[in-house]
């Protein structure tokens, strides 16, 4: 759940971030209606729970999947959920490259996508490995919320055999296993960010 969630979240909320930073007013490629459209719908979808988010959707995933419960069904609601998450972490890493390096590219003639691609994207790449982290470690959470719902996963487990059959040490077990996986993920990213940074 996790992975493909992250995989397809991730392309998706990198464009989408992109298209945030490069057509707003004073961007690379200013188109402010698009932005103006773009932003709100973002901004509306981030404000949805999660577990509201995988009721109000369950026709569409049905209809996508043919099931609305279960690991498969789970990851419609997920993307839908880290997409919009990722591409406000992406557009605030872009947003972090300075101004100077932007005019520097345009000066010597490179066209809007070569500046994303040569200029923008390697200049922000340490932050954006640390907006991923942050971005998976939420999906972490989210995932374990999906298991309310037969979602699967580890928090299917609390819930069926924590929850459900008052069994503390399955739950304890799961709370245990969540925050490994949380804090192994963030010392990789801190890792892979500063090795970045550094070269």
């Amino acid at each position: 759940m996790v992975g493909m969630s992250l995989l397809v979240g991730t392309i998706i909320g990198a464009i989408l971030g992109i298209i945030l930073v490069v057509t707003q007013r004073g961007g690379i490629i200013p188109v402010p209606i698009l932005y103006a459209v773009l932003n709100p719908i973002i901004n509306l979808i981030r404000s949805v729970p999660f577990i509201i988010l995988i009721v109000a959707i369950m026709p569409f995933t049905r209809q996508l999947v043919g099931t609305a419960i279960g690991t498969t069904a789970a990851i419609v609601p997920l993307i839908i959920y880290i997409t919009p998450f990722i591409a406000r972490l992406v557009e605030n890493s872009l947003l972090e490259v300075g101004s100077g390096i932007i005019e520097a590219a345009e000066s010597m003639g490179a066209t809007p996508l070569q500046i994303i691609r040569y200029f923008l994207l390697p200049e922000a790449f340490g932050s954006l490995i640390l907006s991923l982290t942050t971005a998976t470690i939420s999906l972490i959470g989210a995932t374990a919320m999906a298991g309310a719902v037969g979602g699967g996963g580890i928090g299917d487990i609390a819930i069926i055999y924590g929850y459900q059959r008052y069994d503390n040490f399955a739950m304890i077990s799961t709370v245990i296993i969540l925050v490994i996986f949380v804090q192994v993920i963030q010392s990789t990213g801190n890792k892979l960010a500063r090795l970045i940074r550094r070269s």
